[in-house]
């Protein structure tokens, strides 16, 4: 039996490579992982922005996840941009039947071009179907105030008052982690908050003065749910999930100017430490 965990996305795609499946897919792979694909939603978008969103009817994506889920072993899934509130609930359903384990959820809502990439009734269907089955939420402050219906933190004392309200919304009886991130907050430093309704951990680091942010959010999420299954004999397996995811993503913004790929938010360098 093969020791590579096999990881699925569920999410958009981004034809431009920089967010969405198409990273994922490279953020699983730089972390040592099979990466699979499950296709949520199609857009027309590149470095600059969105100009169109097609999501596939729900019997089709039904068919994907359970076509894949038949065949291939799946040790974490990375949920990204679920585009209305009938693929929200399509991918919950599934997920409970197959028992999907390590479900890391970043709730995709705005693009970096300020885009709204997740419907409004969508949200109400986020909340009540698919935290429950939730391991890790990943949101930036604009998606906490979304989720939490409220403004988005200010401050750091803020994210935590946040952090344990959004830890709230996830399922009390069993192990749920909440991961937000402050990189919205202005400041030469990042603090993001790592909460599981006991410990709150500060991760704070230098800001990196790039405008190639394209898609650190996709990357992030899905880098912690490739580590996720290969971090559980640690001490502190979540922690060292996201601190590696982390550390690796960091160097994957420094380096991002290595790359040309678009003239606006310019993707990460996810191959960094496999590219000469």
């Amino acid at each position: 039996m093969s020791n590579i965990p096999n990881v699925v996305s569920i999410a958009g795609v981004d034809p431009s490579g920089g967010a969405g499946v198409l990273a994922d897919i490279k953020s699983f792979t730089a972390q040592g992982t099979y990466g699979c694909g499950v296709i949520a939603a199609l857009t027309a978008q590149n470095t600059q922005g969105v100009t169109g969103v097609h999501v596939p009817p729900t019997d089709f994506l039904r068919l994907q996840i359970d076509t894949l889920f038949a065949d291939v072993p799946i040790h974490a899934v990375k949920l990204g941009m679920l585009g209305s509130a009938e693929i929200v609930s399509t991918v919950a359903e599934r997920l409970a039947h197959w028992r999907a384990p390590f479900v890391v959820c970043d709730p995709v809502m705005v693009a970096k071009s300020g885009d709204h990439l997740l419907a409004r009734s969508a949200v109400a269907m986020l909340i009540e179907a698919l935290l429950p089955q939730t391991f890790l939420i990943t949101p930036n402050l604009p998606e906490a105030g979304v989720l939490l219906e409220a403004r988005a933190p200010e401050t750091v004392k803020e994210m935590y008052r946040a952090a344990e309200r959004l830890r709230d919304m996830l399922p009390t009886q069993s192990e749920r982690w909440v991961l937000l991130k402050g990189g919205h907050l202005p400041g030469n430093e990042i603090v993001d908050l790592l909460f599981d309704g006991d410990r709150m951990i500060e991760m704070p680091a230098p800001r990196i003065a790039t405008r190639n942010t394209h898609g650190t959010g996709c990357s992030l999420s899905s880098a912690i749910a490739a580590l996720l299954p290969q971090t559980t004999a640690s001490p502190a397996p979540v922690e060292e999930a996201v601190r590696r995811a982390t550390q690796w993503l960091r160097q994957a913004i420094a380096r991002s100017g290595e790359l040309a790929a678009g003239q606006g938010h310019g993707p990460v360098h996810h191959f960094h430490a496999l590219w000469k």
